[in-house]
């Protein structure tokens, strides 16, 4: 595996922690911290808004022939929601 190596800085409580869940866990902080980061990442990968999805899909500005303004310009709007 390539890995990239970074600094953080901690204060002196959570390296306490950090060091004792380590040494707990069997691992070295890195490992620790590796985890910790995997499971945060997994946590928000699930909060995808629609927009991002319809991106995803492709299926923004996915109509042809329309009005380049059609969600923006108020007179297309005449009657919506009646």
């Amino acid at each position: 595996m390539a890995s990239m190596r970074i600094s953080v800085r901690l204060d002196a409580d959570m390296e306490r922690r950090l060091r004792q869940e380590a040494q707990a866990a069997g691992k070295n902080e890195s490992e620790v911290v590796r985890e910790a980061l995997a499971l945060y990442f997994a946590g928000r990968a699930q909060k995808i808004s629609a927009l991002e999805l319809a991106r995803r899909a492709g299926i923004i500005g996915c109509a042809k022939g329309l009005p380049a303004d059609l969600s923006t310009n108020k007179r297309y709007f005449e009657g919506f929601g009646k």
